[in-house]
């Protein structure tokens, strides 16, 4: 398993910071994961008592997991320094920004981190100039073959 993206979170939102959180998981989750079983659809970041956490991350249940299987729909707590926490809460008191899950992958130790993003909201004409974007590098890289 490389990595799991989520690929509307780009589309939806101008990321202007990026941070890598660890993720407290359970065996069944972790398998999972590992299984590329993952669904970002509708996840967001939300802060409760100074800690983060991420709803509505969908990681399907385990297919050999009996009793010990976990809830598709928990929420998971996010782990991060003192310092990064205190600057994401700072800036979501602004107007206009959200966290959002970027991608999910394995470090080298096989632990899985979330990358998760600090953004604002497109409007319309923002997405229209995304897709305009993506189209025009598309066929730069078309004429470069």
């Amino acid at each position: 398993m490389a990595e799991l993206r989520n690929r509307s979170a780009f589309y939806e939102y101008a990321i202007e910071d990026k941070f890598i959180a660890g993720m407290v998981l359970t065996g069944t989750e972790i398998k999972s994961i590992r299984q590329s079983r993952v669904s970002f659809n509708d996840s967001f970041c939300y802060f409760s008592k100074g800690e983060l956490f991420v709803r509505s991350l969908h990681i399907t249940e385990y297919s050999h997991g009996a009793y010990a299987n976990h809830d598709p729909l928990r929420e998971r707590k996010l782990l991060l320094t003192k310092r990064e926490l205190r600057k994401m809460e700072g800036k979501i008191k602004e107007k206009g920004f959200t966290i959002v899950p970027l991608r999910i992958f394995l470090s080298e130790k096989g632990l899985a981190k979330m990358e998760i993003g600090l953004g604002r909201g497109k409007k319309l004409h923002d997405k229209r100039e995304s897709i305009k974007e993506r189209d025009t590098q598309r066929e730069i890289k078309r004429y470069l073959k």
